[in-house]
């Protein structure tokens, strides 16, 4: 029953996740840096904390006892993924919802999900499987072959990427032959994607990190909820906060640069642009956002295994994100070939998750 929850926790997540850029298509005559900080200071700033004070008593008093040395590391792994976050944003522009989601994200789960586990092979702690458990149990070596089956999914997906830039390049020309200008960019979207998954993977690692903040958050649940048994569901929302001040400081310092050499500082006053609906529909993306690490956290307290749920975490995200593209028409006019092989990839990628969820159900 516990993994049945951990999985349906994850499933919101990654719903939210998945769904948190459509708000960001309704901001009219604002450029990208100024709609994605907005959002972001209610993604990073304003609600984390407002979570934190919902459901943990005290717990401006848990960081403020927290040593120096696990609050920058938290911190500077926060700042990491911040880079991550930022490009991720830049990956969707140039490759859209669908093939963004699944090449960031994808490569985010793969290296989230595996190096946490090998920096504890070397460096043990209580209660963290280190890599040679995926390779010496069945369940490990059920979730280490999901995790193939997932990057063979990524790789079809890509694949099909490439055929739909040869498609767009093909058919973008005007009546007289020129090209038709067009965002979608797969050569310089997959670069930004690769940065983007790579470094996205540090808030699992900002979540290690700064675990000491989460315990010491399950175990004032414990004392005050004796009765209770398992974890708290709650616990890394004081850790959020910590990670997410790093991701701020990335994105607002490349913002504001964008801003001023864009000469788009003017975006938040500009009244020819629905200020108000630019506003809202920037903090709904923000808030959004936030949810996925919300429901995460609830759904790793139920798992009880990091890695586990940062994979399912992740897949989730791929699934509804492709979701969303076909929704939103991003793959209409292309080749039925084309088509078929994105579906394919999303086929491989659910398989993916029901394989990492049988091997968590034999754990």
């Amino acid at each position: 029953m516990q993994i049945i929850f951990g999985v349906l926790f994850h499933f919101i997540g990654g719903f939210a996740s998945g769904s948190f850029y459509i708000p960001y298509k309704k901001v009219k005559g604002w450029a990208w840096e100024s709609y994605w900080i907005v959002g972001g200071i209610f993604s990073w700033l304003i609600v984390p904390p407002l979570a934190a004070y919902l459901t943990i008593p005290n717990f401006s008093d848990i960081i403020a006892s927290t040593s120096g040395s696990i609050l920058t590391l938290t911190y500077f792994f926060g700042i990491l993924w911040g880079i991550g976050g930022l490009t991720y944003g830049l990956g969707v522009r140039y490759l859209g919802v669908s093939l963004g989601s699944s090449i960031i994200l994808g490569l985010s789960m793969v290296i989230g999900s595996i190096l946490p586990s090998i920096y504890f092979q070397f460096f043990p702690q209580v209660g963290k499987d280190p890599f040679v458990v995926f390779l010496a149990t069945e369940w490990g070596r059920t979730v280490m072959f999901g995790l193939l089956v997932c990057v063979v999914g990524i790789i079809v997906c890509g694949k099909a990427g490439v055929m739909k830039e040869r498609e767009i390049k093909s058919a973008a020309t005007d009546p007289h032959g020129m090209e038709v200008k067009t965002e979608y960019k797969f050569g310089l979207g997959l670069f930004v994607g690769i940065v983007s998954g790579v470094l996205s993977a540090c808030f699992n690692f900002g979540l290690e990190a700064g675990k000491p903040m989460a315990d010491a958050a399950n175990a004032l649940w414990k004392v005050a909820n004796p009765a209770e048994t398992g974890n708290f569901l709650f616990q890394n929302n004081v850790t959020y906060i910590v990670v997410l001040w790093g991701g701020l400081t990335t994105n607002f310092i490349w913002c504001m640069i964008l801003n001023a050499r864009n000469k788009t500082f003017g975006d938040y006053t500009k009244k020819s642009t629905p200020l108000l609906k630019n506003y809202i529909f920037s903090a709904l993306a923000g808030t959004t956002w936030f949810l996925q690490f919300f429901f995460y956290g609830m759904g790793e307290s139920k798992m009880g295994n990091g890695a586990s749920s940062w994979i399912l975490h992740m897949a989730f995200i791929i699934l509804i994100a492709n979701a969303w593209g076909l929704v939103l028409k991003e793959w209409s006019g292309v080749q039925k070939k084309t088509f078929y092989t994105l579906i394919a990839g999303i086929l491989i990628i659910v398989a993916s998750v029901l394989i990492v969820g049988y091997g968590n159900s034999l754990k």
